[in-house]
């Protein structure tokens, strides 16, 4: 496979990371994130798209030998009583009107009240119908998590994905369905270049100069993770979309990253995420199937068996059947093989609980994986802010033992969605040439957990909706049309229902609203 990381093109830099490895579904995150908070000296800071404040991080047999508090927002109080040097600063994204009642209200209150050194702000620095998507945790500048999670309700899971759990059960709430989603760990270098990311962020919110990029001296770091990966290099790549406000010029690394991956696939091309929409990772894999005298793939898609909300299956949803049913029939006539799927586990009335994707994962050839926050959506590669961590074997021995830490990821996801454990089974898992025609088999048989993906829409669900079905594609554009402009035309900055909350919240406190970066001084960092 010919080098794919590109600074300035397909990633924004590479680094070293001392210790890396990857964590598979939330049980193991939150576990993992409490343990490097419970150590952390100076600071802890978050960013993603969404927090709640009583989130369990340990559940059942994990949390019987915790000592003291184990939910997210009483935690990081207690450190803060525990460990007077230590500062909390938590950066969420000013999220829009349309997902005003599925979000914790007063937040900024509910984080800021108890304590000085926790500092909660809203960041409303998106383009205009754009939003903040990145999930990024920093520990001292010694530990960085980053990936699909963020610390929310209904989120938790382990990899066995029952078909119901109480432990699945959030803020009083009925216990949620199954869940996956997959995070990555680092340590090292890596970790000032994703702390000098964060400080740009907070900055281009409003919150002023912040420095984390200096790790603090600490001889008890540890990382604990689902499944290691080598020490060595690991490029960042990242998508903002263009604002005047702060000034930021359109990054689309991780659209690059994912075009020249595809282009460069010589066997396999394996794809977990919770949507697929995106017209350029559409046509580069069209591309690739009819380029003259290339050798066939197997292509493998795992997927939600529908799209969690009504608003995401008709802006979404529509666009990735067609895409995908459009590509099967490529797939066949150009020889190469193609698999969607989705993942179930039987309940107790013999019907089958579907496991919902969130995790954003590809792997080329066991020898190229990437992972982050980036769904392969429209908005995801050009207007959203995402972040994706790419590895890709090198030549020597240090790239054939990435090569083999890639590979075993790639069967481990594939055995958890599938529920194979057998030797024999996970071998087939194994190989490239006929991974799609084993699935199929495996799907088909219905005795596993892993289905052939229907490939239906809501419209296609209920016969009423059929004529309401549009002819075009409702792809989810770079500008995007229903899942934000519809519900937001006033201005991204002054999200209706957010900047309410956000407003009453200080008026509560006392809290004057803090400086805009225009008003900073010139030496305060650019935007990113």
């Amino acid at each position: 496979m010919r080098h794919i990381l590109v600074p300035g093109h397909t990633c924004w830099l590479k680094d070293e990371a001392t210790d890396a490895g990857l964590i598979i579904d939330a049980r193991d995150y939150y576990r993992a994130f409490y343990q490097a908070a419970l150590r952390a000296k100076s600071y802890i800071a978050i960013t993603g798209w969404q927090f709640d404040s009583n989130v369990a991080l340990l559940r059942g047999p994990d949390a019987e030998q915790a000592r003291g508090e184990v939910r997210m927002l009483p935690l990081l109080r207690e450190l803060c009583q525990r460990n007077p040097e230590l500062h909390i600063y938590i950066l969420a994204w000013d999220f829009s009107l349309l997902f005003a009642l599925e979000r914790e209200w007063m937040q900024e209150l509910l984080f800021n009240w108890h304590s000085e050194r926790i500092s909660f702000r809203f960041d409303a620095s998106a383009p205009l119908y754009g939003a903040h998507h990145q999930k990024l945790v920093l520990i001292d500048g010694q530990v960085a998590f980053t990936g699909g999670m963020d610390i929310c309700d209904c989120r938790w899971d382990d990899r066995d994905h029952p078909a119901r759990s109480t432990l699945r059960c959030d803020s009083g709430r009925d216990p949620h369905g199954p869940y996956h989603d997959v995070q990555a760990v680092l340590t090292g270098p890596v970790v000032q270049r994703l702390a000098e990311l964060y400080e740009a962020r907070w900055f281009n919110s409003g919150g002023g100069l912040l420095r984390l990029s200096t790790p603090v001296s600490r001889d008890d770091v540890e990382v604990t993770a689902t499944l290691p990966l080598p020490s060595g290099p690991v490029a960042l790549s990242r998508t903002f979309g263009k604002t005047l406000v702060p000034f930021q010029e359109p990054v689309q690394e991780v659209r690059a990253l994912y075009v020249e991956a595809i282009d460069a696939a010589e066997h396999l091309i394996y794809l977990e995420n919770q949507y697929f929409s995106s017209r350029a990772i559409f046509d580069a894999l069209v591309r690739r199937m009819r380029a003259p005298g290339r050798s066939p793939l197997n292509i493998i898609f795992v997927l939600p068996r529908m799209p969690e909300a009504l608003r995401e299956q008709i802006a979404v949803g529509v666009a990735q059947v067609r895409m995908l049913r459009t590509l099967q029939l490529i797939a066949r006539e150009t020889g190469h093989h193609l698999g969607v799927y989705c993942t179930a586990s039987p309940g107790e009335d013999g019907e089958d609980v579907f496991t919902y994707i969130h995790s954003k994962v590809m792997v080329v050839d066991d020898q190229l994986l990437t992972l982050g926050s980036a769904n392969t959506t429209n908005r995801s590669l050009g207007l959203d802010s995402e972040l994706n961590l790419v590895w890709q074997c090198s030549e020597g021995e240090g790239g054939r033992e990435m090569c083999h830490a890639i590979r075993r990821l790639r069967v481990s996801l594939l055995a958890e969605h599938a529920g194979l454990a057998r030797l024999s089974e996970v071998r087939e898992l194994v190989r490239a040439d006929r991974l799609v025609p084993f699935l199929d088999e495996v799907a088909s048989g219905r005795q596993h957990r892993l289905r052939l993906h229907p490939l239906e829409t809501v419209f296609d669900q209920n016969p009423l909706f059929k004529p309401l079905e549009p002819e075009e594609f409702i792809i989810d554009p770079e500008d995007s049309v229903l899942d934000e402009s519809l519900f937001e035309s006033l201005k991204q900055q002054q999200g209706l229902v957010a900047s309410s909350v956000r407003l009453l919240s200080r008026w509560i406190l006392g809290r004057p609203e803090r400086c805009h970066p225009a008003s900073l001084p010139a030496e305060a960092p650019p935007a990113e």
